[in-house]
């Protein structure tokens, strides 16, 4: 299920790439908080390194759709792709995370 998260979220990052409307990266927020805050507490359960559960807390928060973090449209571009190119390569297996 977490690949799944995963995978989902990557793929709504990059989509925010293009010039979509304002629903659709107030629904990325929304969206992307409860997928990472179930990482985290994913992380947590599964007893893994306490780094991981830090990460996906932090892009929790970041993404979280209560209180918009205005950073301008370069800086989120520059952090969905790393978002992205960041769970990619945990799902590769590039990342390893502790099982």
């Amino acid at each position: 299920m977490t690949q799944g998260i995963k995978l989902g979220i990557a793929i709504l990052c990059l989509l925010c790439l293009a010039d979509m409307p304002y629903g659709f990266y107030q629904l990325v927020r929304l969206v992307a908080f409860a997928g990472f805050a179930y990482l985290a507490y994913d992380a947590k359960q599964n007893n893994n390194e306490s780094i991981e559960i830090w990460i996906y807390g932090f892009l929790a928060l970041l993404f979280q759709p209560f209180l918009k973090i205005s950073l301008g449209r370069e800086l989120w571009n520059m952090i969905d792709v790393l978002v992205a190119g960041g769970l990619l390569l945990s799902l590769s297996g590039i990342i390893k995370s502790k099982k």
